[in-house]
């Protein structure tokens, strides 16, 4: 019998065509880089072809190390975000812009016209029901707030939320108002935002990293990048991240990214994986935070998976308020191989802190972090004295209200394929030591099904590409481009034969 080969890991060195225009949109995913000879098109998911073997990819790739220089030891000054987030209304209310029905001059004195954002407060003003919000000319510098009351306990002014937001000052998202915070009604507008660092590994999550970075860019100051030239389980790898960082693929972000390079493999990780999977985390969170220059302890620090993705209304939520407590969870919606195949409940991951607490509490170790033990670390009573605060974790978002999306195992079959020779020898059983759970067919038929590498089919809530926090923006505006993750590539077409 023919004995089946298997395709090499993805490579995506060359600089995507769209980058020559400025248009990241059109990026060639890196999977495509990987794809065998007269391979199953996602549209024509039933042949069968067998990949050739190509040759040995150190032979025909040098790792970009010698182009690096010092992109790897470089500092990032964080700056101070000087966004008018908030504005001042003529009858006095402190809101949040995005949050908030703002009337025009036009519409304040009752008369008709005015844009179509505003048009439901010019119909709210028409039947009486509320006032709308006049806007002094000039955004003033969010002062210091304090609760704007009578003695009788009663607001002299509020702000007009937009269907979302909520709160006195519309800048409290719908996420963080169903969640479990216990400290809502004492959430004031800060005068100087935080900046927020979000950290995270990559090995060949390329495009949902498009996608994070484009949720992200207005929420987050720095981007902390980590990329190693060994996979979790020990071997050789190419640094794939870096190519595209290179070649101008992530231009449009650069500005926002610090790039942590590991390049040794810790002691111990090839016998046991967990130390080589925690060792990731600890290793960026130590070597990205130490290259931070103006950092204050207030500032917040987030570290995700790279296929867990934050919405950025929780995030800026974070940057903008003062009075949530720490650390806090995030509630992800959950899926498997694509964003059409849901599943039921949320993917609740301890996320964030200050950097105060994290230097205090969890020694800047972001494994630590991302345990639920705070309340054991021998630096938490000491946190708990010198801030005043009490320490109560909590969660953005409710397994009913997501603030972000987890999309396990979200690649063509090709790049599940190097997912499994890839994956770190310790969460057992390890897919990738069996031949048959690596063939791109039985791959293909996984994503068609929703089914599990142990032969078992799960059952999947019914789900809708235009059901709220369906997926990330960004990858619904560019449907055509993650159509791959959006809908199931094999399962029409399947059905189509069968029939």
């Amino acid at each position: 019998m023919r004995q089946r080969e298997e395709p090499a890991p993805p490579h995506p060195w060359e600089k995507p065509k769209e980058n020559q225009l400025g248009d990241a949109a059109n990026e060639i995913r890196a999977e495509d880089h990987l794809k065998p000879w007269n391979p199953a098109h996602p549209a024509q998911p039933e042949r069968l072809d067998l990949p050739q073997k190509p040759a040995r990819i150190e032979h025909q790739f040098s790792d970009p190390i010698e182009s690096m220089g010092d992109l790897h030891t470089r500092t990032f000054q964080l700056q101070d975000d000087k966004t008018p987030y908030f504005v001042r209304t003529k009858a006095g209310a402190l809101c949040f812009r995005q949050g908030t029905e703002v009337a025009t001059p036009k519409e304040y004195s009752g008369k008709s016209g005015g844009s179509a954002a505003n048009g439901a407060v010019g119909r709210a003003v028409a039947a009486g029901q509320r006032k709308p919000l006049e806007l002094q000319q000039q955004p003033t510098i969010v002062p210091k707030v304090k609760a704007r009351s009578k003695g009788n306990g009663k607001r002299l002014v509020k702000c007009v939320c937009r269907p979302g937001w909520h709160g006195p000052y519309c800048g409290v998202p719908t996420m963080v108002y169903h969640s479990n915070l216990p400290t809502k009604e004492r959430l004031t507008p800060r005068e100087t935002p935080r900046r927020v660092i979000n950290a995270i590994n990559v090995n060949h999550e390329f495009d949902l990293l498009h996608a994070r970075f484009h949720e992200l860019s207005e929420a987050v100051d720095l981007f902390l990048v980590c990329e190693s030239n060994f996979t979790a389980y020990g071997e050789k790898r190419p640094l794939s991240f870096l190519r595209l960082l290179l070649n101008g693929t992530y231009d449009y972000i650069r500005h926002k990214i610090l790039y942590v390079f590991l390049n040794h493999f810790p002691d111990g990780g090839r016998q046991d994986g967990w130390i080589a999977d925690d060792y990731l985390r600890t290793f960026l969170t130590h070597n990205g935070m130490s290259r931070v220059v103006g950092a204050r302890s207030d500032d917040v620090f987030v570290i995700n998976d790279a296929d867990e993705i934050p919405a950025h209304e929780g995030l800026l939520f974070l940057k903008l308020f003062d009075g949530w407590t720490e650390p806090f969870a995030i509630h992800m919606r959950k899926s498997l191989y694509g964003f059409f195949w849901k599943q039921f409940g949320s993917l609740e991951v301890v996320s964030g802190c200050t950097l105060r607490m994290l230097r205090d509490v969890y020694d800047g170790d972001g494994i630590k972090l991302r345990r639920r033990e705070y309340y054991t670390m021998p630096g938490f009573r000491k946190y708990e004295n010198d801030t005043g605060h009490i320490l109560v974790q909590w969660s953005v978002g409710s397994p009913f209200h997501f603030a972000g999306w987890h999309c396990s195992w979200c690649f063509t079959p090709e790049g599940i394929y190097f997912k499994l020779v890839s994956a770190q020898n310790g969460d057992f059983p390890r897919w990738g030591d069996y031949e048959d759970k690596r063939d791109l067919n039985y791959i293909r038929d996984l994503i068609r099904t929703g089914g599990w590498f142990d032969g078992s089919l799960q059952e999947y809530p019914p789900v809708d590409p235009k059901e709220h926090m369906y997926a990330p923006k960004y990858m619904l505006e560019n449907y055509d481009r993650y159509r791959y993750l959006l809908e199931n590539p094999y399962r029409k077409e399947s059905r189509a034969n069968e029939g």
